[in-house]
C-alpha cells in the first residue's frame, strides 16, 4: 500500500518523486524524462551506478582506513554481488580461509 502526503499531487500515474519540488518543476522534469532517448535513460542510470559505487568505496575507506584499493574493491564486490558470488569471482578475502 502506497500513502501519498498530498493526494492533490498524485497525477494518476506515479506519486510524487520530490515531495519538496512544486508541481509544476516536477511535471516538467517527468515530461523530460519521457522524452529523453534511451540512449540517455541508459547513460543516466550508468551515472547514478558510478555515484553509488563512489559513494559505497568512501564509506568503505572510512571503515577500513588501513585497507588497499585493492582490499577496499573487494569488499564492494561483497557489497554489490553478495559475498558468496563476489567469493567465487574474486576469491577469499586477504586473511580469510
Amino acid at each position: 500500500m502506497v500513502f501519498y502526503r498530498d493526494a492533490s499531487r498524485y497525477n494518476g500515474n506515479m506519486s510524487t518523486l520530490f515531495p519538496d519540488t512544486h508541481p509544476e518543476a516536477e511535471a516538467v522534469l517527468i515530461r523530460l524524462l519521457r522524452q529523453a532517448p534511451s540512449w540517455r535513460k541508459l547513460e543516466m542510470v550508468d551515472q547514478l551506478n558510478q555515484s553509488v559505487k563512489l559513494f559505497a568505496l568512501t564509506g568503505l575507506r572510512k571503515r577500513y582506513p588501513n585497507e588497499n584499493e585493492t582490499q577496499l574493491h573487494r569488499r564492494l564486490a561483497g557489497l554489490l554481488l553478495g559475498e558468496e558470488l563476489a567469493r567465487k569471482v574474486y576469491g577469499s578475502m586477504a586473511g580469510e580461509s
